[in-house]
């Protein structure tokens, strides 16, 4: 049994940053939180956990001497509150998703109704919410856009496939004069999508590791499920069983951009010890 592990599998350049971020904060010692989970990620957090890092959805904690901001972002009122109070704010912001609120930003002040395609209970998306106005309107790949003003601007949660912003784009143009279209897609998402995709046709089984929360991992899997392919959404090495593998000669495995390396390999080494050979 061949075992193929996809070369993009695993941190993006944001998630990396922001968690290097998170365990510089606590080398410094001090009470370090993460106002939410930094990443979504549950290893990630526990290990950051070890290291004094703890996660906070309350900016009003009197034990905070330095808050980091998750890579996902925080709502525009919550930067401001931020910015009232006495401890360090390390902002590990994805850059990516920092471009995407400011293009919120610029199309609610250029007059455009803001679309942003994305989970509307995700937190990138409500970050962009704050910078979109209160005509904003949030769809997703299961509905379908509401009766829209003439001028409209669309952003996108970066780890959205580009399809769906190509379906309501095309969408829109039913009903809007004037569109404007930002492609806040991350780069690394849709690579990450092409190469799951090209690897799950070449296999008789997936096994995609990340957090159960984490909807670019979710992507993953749901992609390489449509494809007909025997797939398996984990986040441990510890939920492999053996008879995933029955009859099986190669053996694909991805991960989410959130999902450390050391999961990855420990995953591959779990797979090689039941039957794989790399």
């Amino acid at each position: 049994m061949e075992t193929i592990v996809a070369k993009r599998a695993g941190f993006c350049f944001g998630v990396k940053r922001a968690v290097d971020m998170a365990f510089n904060a606590g080398k410094k010692g001090g009470d370090v939180y993460t106002l939410g989970p930094i990443i979504h990620n549950p290893q990630v957090i526990e290990q950051l956990k070890k290291e004094g890092v703890l996660p906070t959805d309350e900016i009003d904690n009197s034990k905070i001497k330095t808050l980091i901001i998750r890579t996902h972002g925080v709502p525009l009122q919550i930067s401001e509150r931020l910015a009232d109070k006495g401890y360090e704010v390390v902002d590990a912001t994805c850059p990516f998703v920092k471009k995407a609120q400011e293009y919120a930003r610029l199309l609610k002040e250029d007059g455009y109704q803001v679309v942003i395609i994305g989970d509307k209970e995700h937190p990138e998306v409500k970050g962009l919410i704050s910078y979109a106005g209160d005509d904003a309107v949030v769809v997703n790949e299961g509905n379908g856009l509401p009766r829209l003003r003439s001028r409209v601007g669309f952003v996108v949660q970066t780890t959205q496939p580009v399809g769906v912003l190509k379906r309501f784009v095309s969408e829109a143009v039913g009903q809007a004069k004037e569109i404007k279209v930002f492609n806040t897609i991350c780069n690394s998402t849709a690579l990450r999508l092409k190469e799951t995709k090209e690897l799950a046709d070449s296999v008789d089984v997936m096994v995609v590791v990340g957090g159960k929360n984490s909807a670019n991992t979710t992507q993953l899997a749901q992609l390489s499920s449509s494809m007909s392919i025997q797939t398996y959404h984990i986040e441990t090495s510890e939920e492999i069983e053996g008879d995933w593998f029955l009859n099986a000669s190669k053996v694909g495995i991805t991960a989410g951009a959130s999902t450390p390396d050391w999961i990855i390999k420990e995953v591959e080494k779990r797979i090689k010890d039941i039957g794989g050979k790399g």
